[in-house]
């Protein structure tokens, strides 16, 4: 018995060191190098959920040439869940033909002809959110099937996925997407649930923070979250954001009707402040002038495309106001002051919160009027509207 136990412990022990030689030969995951700044695009789910086809995406991209959304910064078209029909004989996926008759690749052409991208949607189980079949067990025949129509961005759910492990899941088909030698961004919405922002560095280029967006300021509705739900849920997130790995607070609302203008506004400031894909999710077709300056206001997205890509903390907060900052290239501040209150009110950033002396003497722009505002030393204070921000450059 004591021969048995020894040979025993002889076996696990090399078992163990033949580990540690596997794990240390095995080379570490590297950056894909693809989004360097946050992804910027549009998203079929937020506005037209199901109810897709060639002729809405086609209509779509031609809005986000028109309507100076492409100039803007805004590149990606990106088709989310229902596209999909079944199967063929050998496994491929086929988009729903009375839906897409013309074919993905086709779709994908006319989308690239406009000098934008071509994003889809799959998910890591059986079926998608939507029932449609997914990519579980297909991962590597999709990739392939998704580089042949010259995608360029893949949003992966977590639908029907019951005791699937997350990390080993999206890294198999990161791998997937990696073989395939066409360079497609990965977006991993797994709804925050197994905390990406600990694994999925060198897997994903962005990954969902929380369950989903919707036309709401604050408040939840089931698996739903409001926009300030979902701000205070990004707290403590900032260290795990930067170029090339990017929080994922979800889509954008702006203009779908549920909100307010100032609220918009908000919306879309923090997301840029929280260096946030910028995935629009309105009817590009048929869009207000409030929403397409919201959406086009280039001084805000330069803020959410800093090529530092260093996410804003929450620097300061006293009840319903908060000071939201973040550092820029070249030594200037984001600041971004928040009333989530229902009443105006002043708000102010000390220097102290921002780690610079209260000497120094900053220049200070609004970045919603568009104007320089008088120079500031140790602290500024703005009167901010209910429900709204002022949004500042300061150097």
């Amino acid at each position: 018995m004591k021969r048995l136990r020894m040979l025993l412990t002889m076996v696990l022990a090399c078992g163990l060191v033949a580990a540690m030689l596997h794990a240390e030969s095995a080379p570490p995951r590297t950056p894909n190098e693809l989004a360097l700044t946050p992804p910027m695009g549009w998203n079929t789910w937020n506005r037209f959920g199901c109810k897709i086809n060639e002729k809405l995406i086609r209509q779509a991209a031609d809005a986000m040439v028109s309507s100076g959304m492409r100039d803007a910064g805004y590149v990606y078209i990106v088709i989310d869940d229902c596209w999909q029909g079944e199967r063929d004989a050998k496994g491929n996926i086929r988009p729903d033909p009375l839906r897409f008759p013309s074919g993905m690749k086709a779709l994908g052409d006319y989308i690239h002809a406009k000098g934008l991208k071509f994003g889809i949607y799959s998910d890591a189980g059986q079926l998608t959110c939507g029932k449609r079949p997914g990519s579980w067990g297909h991962e590597y025949q999709d990739a392939r099937t998704y580089a042949s129509w010259g995608v360029d961005y893949l949003k992966y759910d977590w639908c029907s996925t019951y005791t699937q492990d997350a990390p080993s899941t999206y890294t198999t088909m990161s791998d997937a997407l990696r073989a395939t030698g066409r360079p497609i961004v990965f977006s991993i919405c797994e709804w925050g649930v197994n905390k990406p922002w600990l694994w999925a560095k060198n897997v994903g280029n962005l990954w969902r923070t929380t369950d989903d967006i919707y036309d709401h300021w604050s408040g939840q509705d089931g698996y739903q979250h409001s926009v300030l739900a979902i701000l205070d849920l990004q707290v403590g997130l900032d260290g795990f954001a930067g170029p090339g790995h990017w929080n994922d607070p979800d889509m954008l609302e702006v203009g779908n009707g549920g909100m307010s203008n100032v609220e918009y506004q908000s919306h879309f400031s923090l997301w840029a402040m929280l260096a946030a894909p910028l995935m629009a999710g309105n009817d590009l077709a048929d869009m207000s002038a409030e929403t397409k300056a919201i959406l086009t206001n280039r001084e805000v997205i330069a803020v959410d495309q800093d090529p530092l890509g260093i996410e804003a903390s929450r620097v300061a907060k006293q009840g319903d106001y908060e000071v939201w900052a973040r550092p820029l290239k070249g030594g200037g501040r984001a600041v971004l002051l928040l009333n989530r209150s229902a009443t105006a009110h002043a708000i102010t950033v000390d220097w102290a919160d921002l780690n610079l002396p209260a000497s120094l003497r900053m220049k200070v722009r609004d970045l919603w009027t568009h104007k320089d505002l008088p120079a500031a030393r140790g602290s500024f204070t703005a009167n901010v509207p209910s429900h709204g921000v002022a949004m500042l450059r300061m150097e």
